[in-house]
């Protein structure tokens, strides 16, 4: 019997209902190339591969990798045992989608990889933390930096909340699906890097609880040269960094760069 490993974050979702509401939040078709992360013991799995045309699952587990495909003789499945954070993405066809329910302790870390990708997937459909989901589809007043990056490369929506008593052993929290359809380019991408867009915003969210003109103070300067400068793009400088638009840390992104050049 193959038993879960805590320290894999391993908690297996066997709901046939909601296994296959998860894969249907996906729209998939018989021409659709499927990334799971995590299978675990191939519940979802089964779900995906009604659906699309090949599921490609991507398992640390070695023994839950082995015994996968045993699972599902002549199904469209390619297995591969190794950590998903070491993946080369590239490796897929372009225009894949990812379905998956991962573990919590690196939902951000999967979610950054899929986003930054030069392979990016067409369509994320997660099963996250519940805390989690409804971080990455915040509105401005509450942003992290984790919501920020993610509606920058997507439009994000939440669906429907999975109660923990479901899985088994039971997480300490309840989870919930989130989806992110990608844009065809991120927002910043016709003006800046990745690593010059999100640098104010990690700046500012070091130090989140103090006020912009603190929080962004030595970019451009001391703090008068601060004030200055974000009263020149018409941001309030008592704002904190979870209160400003997307719109808006663009803004303050494109600015730099152009007082670097």
């Amino acid at each position: 019997m193959l038993k879960n490993k805590k320290s894999l974050g391993q908690h297996w979702l066997k709901d046939r209902f909601i296994l296959d509401y998860i894969a249907d939040e996906a729209d998939l078709n018989k021409d659709d190339v499927v990334l799971e992360i995590g299978p675990g013991l191939g519940t979802l799995t089964s779900s995906l591969l009604k659906r699309a045309g090949k599921v490609i699952a991507v398992e640390y587990d070695e023994n839950l990798a082995k015994n996968l495909p045993k699972q599902f003789p002549g199904k469209n499945l390619e297995v591969i045992n190794i950590d998903f954070l070491k993946y080369d993405l590239d490796e897929l066809d372009r225009g894949y989608k990812v379905v998956a329910n991962v573990p919590y302790y690196i939902t951000s870390k999967i979610v950054e990889k899929l986003l930054v990708a030069n392979n990016k997937p067409k369509k994320i459909v997660l099963l996250v933390q519940k805390e989690v989901a409804l971080r990455m589809a915040e509105k401005p007043g509450n942003l992290s930096v984790l919501a920020i990056a993610s509606q920058s490369y997507a439009k994000v929506t939440l669906g429907g909340v999975v109660e923990k008593e479901l899985f088994t052993p039971p997480p300490e929290v309840d989870s919930q699906v989130v989806l992110l359809d990608l844009y065809d380019k991120p927002i910043f991408a016709d003006y800046l890097t990745e690593t010059e867009y999100m640098l104010p915003v990690k700046r500012a969210f070091l130090n989140k609880r103090k006020k912009l003109i603190s929080s962004l103070n030595g970019l451009v300067g001391d703090k008068a040269a601060t004030k200055s400068w974000l009263e020149s793009l018409d941001i309030d400088i008592n704002k904190r960094a979870e209160d400003l638009s997307l719109d808006e840390w663009l803004k303050i992104a494109k600015s730099l760069k152009e007082k670097d050049n």
